[in-house]
């Protein structure tokens, strides 16, 4: 009986171990994307909490529909040659090179609701991991403006 408890008990002591190492886990968003989270925030008495800040991938109808419904940051992480070459209106330019250097520059805030696009979606996926890494907390990444089905100013 004794051999018996005692197994049982490092059974139990291994899944603990186990499920506490098994790091952030991924998620997937309702459009079947893969989803990475990680971020701190703060308790209203000031103590600092893990809170989970997903990767999101929206549409650019859904980041259309953002634009025009609330006060957002549109945020194009292409060159300054693509950004010349054709933006959508409004759009912040940050190349994707950057972000890591001069986002906390062009966004201070840190809690303001980012929409990010690049030429074809792999940047701004990249990008908007990488903010989100950085402690942004509204983050959420349309893709290309290939796939832009609005309009674009030059």
């Amino acid at each position: 009986m004794k051999k018996r408890i005692t197994a049982i008990t490092a059974i139990l002591s291994t899944l603990i171990v186990l499920s506490a190492c098994t790091g952030t886990p991924a998620t997937t968003t309702a459009a079947g994307e893969s989803t990475t989270a990680a971020a701190a925030s703060t308790t209203a008495a000031g103590e600092s909490t893990s809170q989970k800040v997903e990767y999101i991938k929206i549409t650019p109808a859904e980041a259309k529909e953002l634009m025009d419904t609330q006060t957002v940051i549109v945020l194009d992480v292409r060159t300054q040659e693509e950004y010349d070459g054709g933006h959508i209106k409004d759009a912040v330019l940050l190349d994707s090179g950057d972000v890591s250097v001069k986002a906390a520059t062009v966004i201070p805030d840190k809690d303001a609701t980012i929409l990010v696009y690049c030429r074809s979606g792999n940047r701004s996926a990249a990008a908007s991991k990488q903010l989100i890494e950085m402690g942004y907390t509204k983050v959420m990444d349309f893709g290309g403006i290939m796939d832009w089905p609005y309009e674009v100013v030059t």
